[in-house]
């Protein structure tokens, strides 16, 4: 087992209670067992009445999904990465039945995650606020006098997912941009989250788009070139070059048992109203921003406070299930109902979660009225993989409680930005850099050592075809930049160009190496 630590800060405006460290000496404290190795002498009652509990190996604890088909379906071995089979086959059949579904946390009846503006020649940006998802339409792309009202779309309607293949699984939300008839000069630069961890020898990660008739289809692989679009994978957003609106989804197939997404794991407390009861909700959901946007619309309804820093924990496709378990409760001030304090996730409603947030529950009942503070732990494990403490201590008296908003750390409301604001590089800057590299040279296109210099070296075929590649080039390195507050990386690229140039041509060196320069300095 591996226990993963992450230093949280000393003070964040989400915590209840920031400022108050944990003190676990308060009282006395034991350890509750942490799961049953075998469940078949033990009963299980229901901890939540929204929350099923099925008896079988272990404790399984459908949330969410409770009522989907068990995962009995078996199939050829030779299909799968090798002991997937079993899990595998049972998503692939509950594909079929379209018992799989997109973006959990909204019903087919809410309001869609929209966006829009209007764009001319400046161009701008689209952001969906707190999603993680972003369309940059670069300057130029609209032609002088023209304009285009584009929209931008998370999809949370009819699922979708059922249509995917074998073990194909969401990294991140589905995203459509528009309108279909937009004719634009260059690429739009789209950025969508992602909880992959990249691995070219563990993942086989394509992007997709979606067909006229609601079917996907393969545009590219990450990891192989190709001249109708582009795609650079970050280690948490994937940052695309697109010419045909559309919907799009990035979709990943784990190669290996060493394949890794990332989940995102928080807790959440509120007292039950007339009540000696508490609520913990432990939620595990895919580390993308949009997933997690899900959790606190959830918890805003019913009150909940965030009790401690979100962590992440890498989840193995190994086919082990995740267990989730308190411990520490103080004995002497606490109760908990019997049987409830480990509860488990079987492997496809983890893997298979595709944006969809899970979540257990744990119900804690006061001895006294006076007792006015909880302190316990979280402990949620992969079998046989990594394993993550939340801590919790937190004031429960109704009196003590602090009223705090809810809002993620990277808040952001705005929704639309245009002309020369939306963008890092400035517009004459951005004029002078395509009119240098752009021009050929005894060396060659300088647009393609730009690439190299900026890492986006490869697929540089597409790069090629553009009118003017050092253009593209730039709005990629503005989608990959965007939440940095300063241009460092691209005039250091500039300068180190200038340094060779002036090398490999010693009796001009004046010029090139001031242009380069006078480039860099008004960055």
């Amino acid at each position: 087992m591996i226990s993963l630590k992450i230093k949280q800060p000393l003070s964040n405006p989400l915590l209840l209670n920031s400022s108050m460290q944990p003190d676990l000496t308060v009282g006395r404290t034991y350890s509750t067992p942490l799961c049953f190795q075998d469940s078949t002498d033990k009963e299980l009652f229901d901890p939540l009445p929204d929350i099923k509990v099925k008896v079988q190996s272990s404790f399984m604890v459908s949330l969410g999904v409770a009522e989907r088909a068990e995962f009995h379906a078996k199939g050829p071995a030779e299909t799968f990465p090798r002991d997937l089979s079993r899990d595998y086959s049972a998503i692939a059949d509950r594909r079929k039945k379209g018992l799989l579904t997109l973006n959990g946390p909204f019903s087919a009846g809410k309001e869609q995650l929209r966006t829009n503006g209007v764009f001319g020649h400046l161009g701008g940006r689209l952001v969906v606020p707190n999603a993680g998802v972003s369309l940059l339409v670069p300057h130029g792309a609209v032609a002088e006098n023209m304009s285009w009202e584009m929209h931008m779309v998370i999809n949370q309607g009819e699922a979708s997912v059922q249509t995917l293949e074998g073990c194909e699984i969401l990294l991140g939300p589905e995203v459509t941009y528009g309108p279909p008839a937009l004719d634009l000069f260059t690429p739009v630069a789209m950025t969508i989250a992602h909880c992959a961890e990249v691995d070219t020898e563990n993942w086989n990660i394509q992007l997709k788009r979606k067909t006229q008739d609601s079917k996907w289809e393969e545009v590219m692989s990450v990891d192989e070139e190709c001249t109708s679009c582009y795609c650079l994978l970050d280690s948490t957003s994937c940052h695309l070059l697109l010419e045909q609106p559309g919907s799009y989804a990035l979709v990943g197939e784990p190669l290996t048992q060493a394949a890794v997404k990332r989940l995102k794991l928080a807790v959440f407390g509120s007292m039950e109203a007339g009540s000696m009861s508490y609520s913990l909700r432990v939620y595990c959901v895919d580390d993308t921003p949009h997933a997690f946007q899900g959790v606190v619309a959830a918890e805003k309804t019913r009150g909940g406070q965030l009790l401690e820093e979100p962590k992440m924990l890498p989840f193995r496709a190994n086919t082990f299930s995740l267990q989730v378990s308190i411990q520490d409760v103080p004995q002497f001030l606490w109760s908990i109902k019997p049987f409830t304090t480990c509860q488990e996730f079987s492997f496809p409603q983890v893997w298979c979660s595709n944006q969809q947030p899970l979540h257990c529950a744990f119900s804690l009942e006061r001895y006294s009225p006076a007792t006015a503070q909880l302190s316990c732990k979280i402990s949620v494990r992969q079998v046989k993989g990594h394993e993550q403490i939340l801590q919790v201590y937190t004031a429960v008296a109704e009196t003590e409680k602090e009223s705090v908003p809810f809002f993620m750390q990277t808040d952001c409301t705005i929704t639309s930005q245009t002309g020369p604001k939306a963008f890092k590089i400035p517009s004459s800057i951005r004029q002078r850099i395509c009119a240098t590299f752009d021009t050929a040279n005894a060396k060659g296109k300088d647009w393609q050592l730009l690439a190299q210099k900026l890492h986006l070296d490869r697929n540089l075929g597409y790069f090629a075809k553009q009118r003017s590649p050092s253009a593209v080039i730039l709005s990629l390195w503005e989608a990959r930049h965007q939440d940095t507050a300063d241009l460092d990386s691209l005039a250091s690229a500039l300068e180190e160009i200038g340094k060779i140039h002036s090398k490999n041509s010693p009796k001009d060196q004046d010029e090139p190496e001031s242009d380069f320069n006078h480039v860099r300095d008004g960055l």
